[in-house]
C-alpha cells in the first residue's frame, strides 16, 4: 500500500499560509480494504479498494472552510488550497473556531500496537474461505437451521498523517479484521427467526475461529424460534452485553460537547451530579493497546487519553473537541473526530463499563419474573430529556430461568432512571467493537406488549 507522505502535509500547509491562511491543518490518509461475502457458499460480494485522499482545512481569522481531494500532485493541489482559502474568506467568522492551544500538544506519540504487521490485508481466497467456515459452521449445526443472510470477512489497513501550522506533525497506521455470519431458523409453524454473531479485532490472531462464530450465530437464532407476545407489565429488565452497550453510547451521546452547547441534553449543568447507581464506573480510554477505538492522538492532534465519563455514579466529565470546548468554557478531553473532508466532531475512543464480579447467569437467577434483552429496533431515545423507548425482542425471565422467546414489544423509561436504577452489572466484558459493557440488570421498566 502506498504510505502516506508527511512531506505534502507540510507543503500543503506553506501553500496554506502563502495563500493567506492565517492557520491550516491537513490530515493526508491511505487506505487499503478487501470485502468477502457469500451466501450458501455462493459468492455474492467481493469488493476491493485503495484510497488516497488529503484534506485541509484552513482559518482566516476566525472564519474556516474543510476540503478533501484525491488529487496528490503539487501542482494540481496549488489552486484546490487557494481555492480553500477563498472560500474560508467568505465564511462567517466564529469565535469559538480556531486550532488547539499549542502547549496542548503531546511532545511525543505512544506506540499503541494498532497494525496486524504480520497479516495485513487478507487475501481473497483465504477472506472467502473463512466466510465460508462460518456460514457452514451455522448451517451444520441444527436440521432448523434453513438459510442463511450470508457471512462476510472484511480487513482493512490505513496509514494516518495529520500536521497543522502549531507546529504539531504525528502520524500512526491501523488494521481491522470483522468476520460476521447471519443464519436463518425455520420452526415448525414455518416461522422464521434470523441470528447473528461476529468477532472483530486489530489483530487477526486474537479473532475467535470462524466455525465458533457460526456455531454461536445459529444458536442465537434457534432461540428465537417459537417467539410470543406478552402482556403489558413492569419488570425487572436485563441487558445482554451487546444491548448494555447500546446505553453507554447514548450517554455519550448526551455528554457530547455537540449535544451540550445546543442546549439538546439532560446531562447539561450535570458534572459532579450523581446520574447512575454506585456501581456504575463509565471509562473512555483511548490508550488501550490494541483496542479498536484506541488512537494516539485525536481528530485536534491532542493525546487521547483514560478518563472516567461517570465515577461511582457520579458524571466526571465531558467528552469535548477543541471546539466545543471553547463553547462550553471548558477544557478539550481528546474526543475529537474526523474524517478527511470533515470539520471534527466528538466521539467515544473505547468506551466500556467497569465489570462487576457476578456471572451473567447468576443475574438472570435473580430476577423472579422480567425480560432478557438481546435486540433493540429503531432509535427511540430523546438525548434532551433522557426518555427512552425502543422495539425489542428477547427471551422471557421465568423463575430465574430463561423460559422462551418474546418479541414485538417496547421497553421504555428514562436514561437517567435507568442508569441510576442498575441493580447487578456482568463480569462478562468483552472487547469486539469501540464501545462494550457486561450484562446488566436494570430494577424496573415498562415493557409494553399486547
Amino acid at each position: 500500500m502506498a504510505q502516506v507522505d508527511p512531506a505534502l502535509a507540510e507543503w500543503a500547509l506553506d501553500e496554506a499560509r502563502r495563500a493567506g491562511a492565517s492557520a491550516a491543518e491537513v490530515l493526508c490518509v491511505s487506505a487499503e480494504s478487501l470485502a468477502a461475502g457469500v451466501r450458501l457458499g455462493e459468492i455474492e460480494k467481493l469488493k476491493s479498494s485503495r484510497e488516497r485522499r488529503i484534506g485541509i482545512r484552513v482559518f482566516a481569522g476566525q472564519a474556516s472552510a474543510t476540503a478533501s481531494t484525491a488529487e496528490l500532485e503539487r501542482e494540481g493541489l496549488r489552486g484546490f488550497i487557494a481555492h480553500t482559502v477563498e472560500m474560508a474568506r467568505l465564511a462567517a467568522a466564529d469565535p469559538a473556531a480556531g486550532l488547539p492551544d499549542p502547549a496542548l500538544h503531546p511532545g511525543s506519540l505512544p506506540d499503541l500496537d494498532l497494525a496486524d504487521h504480520e497479516r495485513g490485508i487478507v487475501g481473497a481466497d483465504e477472506a472467502l474461505k473463512l466466510a465460508r467456515t462460518a456460514e457452514r459452521a451455522a448451517l451444520g449445526a441444527d436440521p432448523r437451521i434453513r438459510n442463511s443472510e450470508g457471512a462476510e470477512f472484511d480487513s482493512g489497513h490505513y496509514e494516518i498523517f495529520f500536521a497543522n501550522s502549531n507546529g504539531f506533525a504525528g502520524g500512526y497506521a491501523g488494521t481491522s479484521f470483522n468476520l460476521g455470519v447471519a443464519p436463518i431458523a425455520q420452526g415448525e409453524s414455518g416461522a422464521m427467526q434470523q441470528g447473528y454473531w461476529y468477532t472483530a479485532n486489530r489483530h487477526f490472531r486474537n479473532l475467535e475461529e470462524a466455525a465458533s462464530v457460526g456455531a454461536t450465530a445459529a444458536k442465537r437464532a434457534l432461540r428465537r424460534l417459537g417467539a410470543r407476545k406478552i402482556k403489558t407489565t413492569r419488570a425487572p429488565v436485563v441487558f445482554d452485553p451487546d444491548m448494555a452497550a447500546s446505553l453507554l453510547r447514548a450517554l455519550a451521546g448526551a455528554a457530547s460537547g455537540p449535544s451540550l452547547y445546543k442546549g439538546a441534553s439532560f446531562l447539561l449543568r450535570q458534572l459532579g451530579e450523581r446520574i447512575a447507581a454506585p456501581g456504575v464506573t463509565i471509562i473512555d480510554d483511548g490508550m488501550i493497546k490494541g483496542a479498536l477505538g484506541s488512537k494516539p492522538f485525536d481528530g485536534d492532534g491532542l493525546p487521547t487519553t483514560r478518563k472516567p465519563l461517570v465515577s461511582a455514579g457520579v458524571l466526571a466529565t465531558y467528552l469535548l473537541d477543541t471546539y466545543s470546548a471553547r463553547k462550553l468554557n471548558l477544557k478539550p478531553t481528546g474526543n475529537a473526530a474526523r474524517s478527511v473532508g470533515d470539520a471534527p466532531t466528538v466521539s467515544p475512543t473505547n468506551l466500556y463499563l467497569e465489570p462487576g464480579a457476578i456471572a451473567p447467569e447468576e443475574i438472570i437467577r435473580s430476577v423472579k419474573r422480567g425480560l432478557y434483552v438481546t435486540e433493540l429496533i429503531g432509535f427511540g431515545v430523546n438525548a434532551v430529556t433522557g426518555d427512552y423507548s425502543r422495539g425489542a425482542g428477547g427471551l422471557w425471565i421465568e423463575d430465574g430461568e430463561l423460559a422462551y422467546p418474546v418479541q414485538e414489544i417496547t421497553i421504555a423509561g428514562n436514561l437517567r432512571e435507568m442508569f441510576n436504577a442498575i441493580e447487578m452489572i456482568g463480569n462478562d466484558l468483552r472487547w469486539r467493537a469501540a464501545v462494550v459493557a457486561p450484562t446488566i440488570k436494570i430494577a424496573e421498566m415498562t415493557i409494553a406488549g399486547e
